[in-house]
């Protein structure tokens, strides 16, 4: 579809009008869409998913040179994509990893992107310090650390051993666990982008002075987040709001990472008024 080499992106899509169409861009990077399908599938018809997977990732382009697995490289792909689709402007989430690309896009392509969801991500960097004192993250996080520190696992399979030994770590909700581990069963795991991360050779995605381009660019903007989010913390969406007066902040409680696993109704809802 796009770059040279070529890449082809696997493309999930639903029903829906053209002109609101919701392209989904999801994290890991070394997963693919489908953690993401529910509940965003109970949009379709009133909206036109589309639901890529990265470079690398699920049933898209693989076996890629290292240096061709970057968020710059990604982005391209997506702009791409909809120049394929035919799609002047979009609706776009982006959900963790995914949250940080679909920022690049909004600021690379700003003609093509009408809204703009940032879940379980942050447009302002991590401090360092963010999660100190935390004692039960310190020991949710503990058997996926376990599974990385583990030198007898590569591949896709330690891709996958990892996803599962942090459930608890991502899910809040002890009652939404079972249902995020059979999600999990479905996902195809890749390790492409996995091998320049380890490597020291994996660019950074986030976008530099992020906040303020993102403030300028007056795009509609949504912080959705999980107070329990383990990755990145919530406490970043308010200081991220005072840097974007303009957009909205939604922070659903007694949700992790995962907090379209933990809280559904709360999370689609909040998507789909932002959309509206």
């Amino acid at each position: 579809m796009s770059a040279t080499p070529p890449v082809d992106l696997f493309v999930a899509t639903s029903p829906g009008p053209p002109e609101r169409t919701l392209l989904v861009i999801h994290g890991g990077p070394d997963w693919d869409h489908t953690y993401l399908r529910e509940p965003l599938a109970r949009l379709a018809g009133r909206h036109r998913l589309v639901l890529p997977d990265l470079r690398g990732c699920g049933r898209s382009t693989q076996g890629l040179p290292d240096a061709d697995h970057s968020p710059a490289a990604a982005t391209a792909d997506l702009v791409a994509l909809l120049d394929t689709l035919g799609t002047e402007r979009v609706d776009v989430l982006g959900f963790s990893y995914g949250g940080l690309l679909a920022q690049r896009l909004a600021l690379a392509a700003p003609d093509r992107v009408r809204r703009l969801v940032v879940a379980s991500s942050s447009v302002l960097p991590v401090p360092a310090d963010a999660f100190d004192g935390w004692a039960e993250r310190a020991e949710r996080r503990a058997a996926e650390a376990a599974v990385w520190a583990d030198p007898s696992r590569s591949g896709p399979e330690l891709t996958r051993a990892a996803a599962v030994a942090g459930a608890r770590a991502n899910v809040w909700r002890a009652d939404a666990l079972p249902r995020y581990l059979r999600t999990l069963d479905d996902v195809r795991f890749s390790a492409e982008w996995l091998r320049p991360w380890r490597a020291g050779t994996l660019p950074a995605p986030r976008v530099e002075d992020a906040a303020a381009r993102l403030a300028a660019l007056g795009v509609p903007l949504l912080l959705l987040h999980g107070r329990q989010d383990m990755v990145f913390p919530a406490s970043l969406v308010e200081e991220t709001l005072r840097l974007i007066p303009s957009a909205r902040g939604v922070v659903i409680e007694e949700a992790g990472h995962m907090a379209h696993i933990d809280q559904p109704e709360a999370w689609l809802t909040a998507v789909a008024d932002h959309l509206a």
